[in-house]
């Protein structure tokens, strides 16, 4: 049974037994491909859209039990800085309330996770998925993706597609609406995870904001063309062109001084690209699990990383396994910091 689906019961002071809803969300390793593009679907207008990695491990948990009576307003959050789940939390209930036509009311929301704060991984988008979940779940519902990421775009502005299945997409994340489904999987990858700028969390609302023109709206729809053929073809080498090339745009915003440093490991290694996260700190140097020497390829991205002082975090693969390959789970012994939505604080990611 998946976390989301769970449903125990919990004693709620001055009511009957009522169900604990339990809601899970699992994280991203940052973007393949991130830009303005062309909605094809519409009147061709420009709209900013993304595509995500997908990575197994870390999520956010969220248990949410209504207080039938109490004032729709009356939500405790646990901890109580997560003020996007809290805005999430009222947003379903008024949602799942209309659903089954019973009155708003209040309830006791308790999030739990490990995923590091403010580095582009979509911690606050997976605390708001879980907490809709929670609550749909404590109404008895199950509510569609896309109910899900509309009340996850009014919570917090912008949304990761974790709501979504792996099928590579390209979303729109400030209307939380899929632009294109590029495929039925992304080709396989093993990726290096790493952190650049010291690991120090990004704060999104503090970063220039850049109002592209034509030229760069038709370099994001080549890429857009290049990454769809990678994912048809499972061309790793394409997409990870795509991933470093998107990757380069983004630095004209975030301008990690290690970036540079980064591709020319990857170059020398004989990787396939690298990809970051073009709001965060996390970055990802793509291997081909098919290239010859995968493991001396992978040990010596780790010894290159070391050297030059980029934190390595984690390698994984995109693709079903029986086990980690040579590093085990993810983010091993690390804790989600208790802050504000966007922590200003390192997260706590260890080399490995």
């Amino acid at each position: 049974m998946t976390p989301a689906a769970r449903t125990t019961t919990a004693a709620v002071s001055g009511a009957d037994a009522l169900p604990t809803g339990t809601g899970y969300a699992p994280c991203h390793h940052g973007e393949i491909l991130q830009g303005v593009f062309l909605d094809g679907d519409g009147d061709g207008r420009r709209c900013a859209g993304l595509v995500t990695l997908p990575m197994a491990g870390p999520g956010s948990s969220a248990e949410f039990v209504r207080l039938p009576g109490a004032a729709p307003q009356a939500l405790t959050v646990v901890p109580a800085d997560r003020t996007k789940a809290a805005r999430a939390a009222a947003l379903a209930v008024a949602e799942c309330a209309q659903r089954t036509g019973q009155p708003p009311c209040g309830g006791e929301l308790r999030l739990t996770g490990d995923i590091p704060v403010g580095l582009g991984m979509g911690s606050s988008t997976s605390d708001v998925i879980a907490t809709v979940r929670a609550v749909a779940d404590s109404y008895g519902l199950r509510l569609t993706p896309g109910t899900v990421a509309r009340i996850a775009v009014r919570a917090e502005s912008a949304c990761d597609p974790l709501m979504l299945d792996d099928r590579p997409v390209l979303f729109a994340q400030r209307e939380g609406r899929v632009l294109e489904v590029l495929g039925p999987a992304l080709p396989p990858l093993v990726v290096v995870g790493c952190t650049l700028g010291g690991g120090a969390p990004v704060d999104t609302l503090s970063l220039p904001v850049r109002e592209p023109g034509d030229s760069d709206v038709r370099a994001w729809e080549r890429m857009r063309t290049r990454l769809r053929r990678a994912v048809a073809t499972g061309d790793v080498q394409l997409l990870g062109q795509v991933a470093t090339a998107s990757a380069r745009r983004g630095q004209q915003v975030l301008g990690h001084p290690e970036f540079d440093a980064l591709t020319v490991i990857a170059r020398r290694v004989g990787a396939a690209g690298v990809q970051i996260a073009h709001s965060g700190a996390v970055a990802g140097v793509l291997f081909d699990p098919a290239a010859p020497g995968l493991r001396h390829r992978v040990r010596s991205c780790l010894r290159a990383l070391d050297a030059h002082g980029i934190p390595a975090t984690r390698t994984f693969t995109t693709f079903t396994t029986t086990k980690e390959l040579l590093n085990g789970p993810a983010h091993r012994g690390v804790d989600r910091p208790a802050g504000p939505d966007t922590s200003r604080r390192p997260a706590r990611l260890p080399a490995l």
